[in-house]
C-alpha cells in the first residue's frame, strides 16, 4: 500500500492498528477486527474490553456483533483506492450460529458412520475461528462428545475424544465434566491403551483429565478410583512416554494428591517408587521440579514416607537434588526430608540420614542459602535431631560450624 494514502482512523482496529477486515462490536460499543479481539479475549484469556476496560461475559454467544455497515464502508474505500495498490478483501464468512450446532447434534444417530460424520463436522467448524469454537462449546457439544466417549463404539469414541481435546474448553466446562464420574472412568480406560495403539487418544485422555482435575472441586476428587492411579503410575514408569504425556501425568498426580485418601491410592499404586526412578534418571529441570513436588505430597502420609525409606536410592537421590536443580527443587527436596525427619525419624533412619551425607548437605544449605524458606526448613531439621547429629563424625569439619545452635 502507498504510504501517502491516509487511512481513516475508524477503519483501524484499536488493538492491532491494522485495517479491519471483519469488524465486530463488543457490548461496550467499541469495534475491533474479529481476529484481533478474539485473540485478546480467548487466546489471551482477558475478560474486559481493551479500550473501556469494562468486563465482558466470555460465555455470551452474542458477544461479538458484526458491524456490517463499517465493513461495507471499508470495502468501498478499498475499491476506490485500488489504483494505489489497496486490495479489496472478500466479505468474511459469517460465524456459525448455535442453532446450526444443535441441528448437527440432534440429527446424528447411533450408527458409527453418522456419529463420526457429525463429530468431524463439529471439529471442522470449531477450527474456523475462535467465535465458532466458543459457539460449539456453549451449544452443548462437549456433553454430546462425552456421551459418545462413554457409550459408543471404539471408532466414534476416538473421534469424539480428539474433538473434545481440540475444542480447548473453558475451565467452567471442564468443571462441569468433573461432576460426571463416568467421564473420568472412560478417560482412565483410554489411558490403558498401549504405546503405539491409538497413542494420540491416550495422550488426549491424559491431557483432558489433567484439565478436569485442576479445576474440580475437592469433594469430586475424593472419589477417584484406584485404577486411575495405577494408570498414572504406568505412564510414569514407561520411559517411551512422550514428554507431553509424562508431564501431564505428573500434573494429575500433583493436582489430586493434596487429598489424603488420594495420596494413599497413589502410594499403593507404586507412585513413590516411580517418582524415585524418575529422579534417578536425571530428568530435565521442569520434570525434576514436578517430580519432587509430587514426592513431597505423597510423603505427607506415613505410607508414602515408608515407601521412600524402603527404596534403596530414595533418600539419597532426594538429597542429591538439593542445590542442583533450582530454588523450587531445593525447597521441595528439603520439605521431603523434613517430613521424614519429623514423622519417621527412628534411630535407624537418623543414622541413615547421617551416613548418606544428608545431614552434611543440610549444613551446606545453611552456608549457601540466605534467608530462604529452604534454609529455614533445613535449620528446623538439624535442630530437631541435634543431639544425634551435632557431633556426628559424618559431618565434615568445614560444615560442622554451620550446625545451628538452639
Amino acid at each position: 500500500m502507498d504510504e501517502q494514502i491516509e487511512v481513516p482512523h475508524y477503519f483501524l482496529c484499536p488493538i492491532s492498528l491494522q485495517i479491519m477486515k471483519d469488524p465486530v462490536t463488543l457490548p461496550s460499543g467499541i469495534t475491533y477486527d474479529r481476529h484481533s479481539i478474539e485473540t485478546w479475549l480467548f487466546s489471551g484469556k482477558n475478560s474486559s474490553c481493551p479500550v473501556t476496560k469494562l468486563p465482558v461475559s466470555l460465555s455470551d454467544s452474542d458477544l461479538l456483533t458484526p458491524n456490517h455497515t463499517l465493513r461495507r464502508l471499508i470495502q468501498a474505500w478499498c475499491t476506490l483506492n485500488s489504483s494505489y495498490g489497496v486490495e479489496r478483501f472478500p466479505t468474511p464468512k459469517p460465524p456459525i450460529h448455535k442453532s446450526q450446532i444443535l441441528h448437527i447434534i440432534s440429527t446424528s444417530n447411533t450408527s458409527p458412520s453418522s456419529l463420526i460424520s457429525s463429530i468431524r463436522r463439529l471439529r471442522s467448524i470449531s477450527a474456523e475461528s475462535e467465535t465458532n469454537r466458543r459457539c460449539v462449546e456453549f451449544a452443548g457439544a462437549p456433553e454430546f462428545l462425552v456421551s459418545v466417549i462413554v457409550d459408543s463404539d471404539s471408532s466414534a469414541s476416538h473421534e469424539a475424544l480428539s474433538t473434545l481435546h481440540n475444542l480447548r474448553l473453558s475451565d467452567s466446562t471442564f468443571k462441569s465434566l468433573a461432576t460426571h464420574p463416568e467421564v473420568l472412568e472412560s478417560l482412565t480406560d483410554f489411558m490403558k491403551l498401549q504405546q503405539g495403539t491409538h497413542e494420540s487418544s491416550r495422550t488426549y485422555a491424559v491431557l483432558i483429565l489433567k484439565s478436569i482435575v485442576e479445576v474440580a472441586d475437592p469433594i469430586q476428587l475424593s472419589f477417584l478410583k484406584p485404577e486411575l492411579f495405577v494408570q498414572i503410575v504406568e505412564i510414569l514408569k514407561d520411559r517411551s512416554s512422550s514428554l507431553q504425556i509424562f508431564k501431564a501425568a505428573l500434573g494429575i498426580l500433583i493436582a489430586v494428591s493434596p487429598l489424603g485418601r488420594n495420596r494413599l491410592k497413589a502410594v499403593e499404586a507404586g507412585g513413590v517408587g516411580a517418582l524415585v526412578e524418575i529422579l534417578l534418571s536425571s530428568p530435565e529441570k521442569r520434570v525434576c521440579e514436578m517430580t519432587l513436588t509430587a514426592m513431597d505430597l505423597l510423603c505427607g502420609c506415613a505410607d508414602g514416607r515408608a515407601a521412600l525409606l524402603a527404596h534403596g536410592g530414595g533418600m539419597a537421590v532426594v538429597s542429591k537434588k538439593i542445590l542442583r536443580v533450582s530454588q523450587l527443587g531445593s525447597e521441595r527436596a528439603v520439605r521431603i526430608l523434613y517430613s521424614v525427619a519429623k514423622f519417621s525419624g527412628s534411630p535407624a533412619v537418623l543414622m541413615e540420614m547421617a551416613q548418606l551425607g544428608i545431614v552434611a548437605k543440610l549444613c551446606l544449605v545453611m552456608q549457601i542459602e540466605n534467608g530462604s524458606k529452604t534454609k529455614e526448613k533445613a535449620k528446623e531439621i538439624l535442630k530437631m535431631h541435634s543431639r544425634v547429629w551435632k557431633n556426628s563424625p559424618c559431618i565434615p569439619s568445614k560444615l560442622a560450624s554451620s550446625y545451628p545452635t538452639n
